[in-house]
């Protein structure tokens, strides 16, 4: 083990072991690739799900008129709403 990767260590139940070494065999990978795996999944979409969108007052009053008007109608979105889904195809 390298300085540049130290190891993260974590307690766990029994069945919760059994499930995380049942769902990596069933990926074909190591316990410890798939918890990494899924862990780094389950960050991103974290840290994704809670950005913050800081907009400057001086362009509040501009964002507000944005906001505030109406939907206006886009062709190619219509169109690929009414498509029937994949799966129903």
């Amino acid at each position: 083990m390298t300085a540049a990767n130290p190891p993260v260590s974590l307690r766990v139940s029994p069945g919760e072991r059994a499930l995380l070494e049942l769902a990596a065999q069933h990926n074909r990978t190591s316990l410890s690739d798939f918890i990494r795996r899924k862990a780094l999944e389950a960050a991103e979409i974290d840290v994704i799900d809670h950005r913050l969108l800081t907009i400057p007052a001086a362009d509040w009053e501009q964002f507000e008129a944005w906001a505030e008007a109406p939907a206006r109608e886009v062709p190619a979105l219509a169109k690929l709403a009414a498509r029937p889904l994949a799966w129903q195809e």
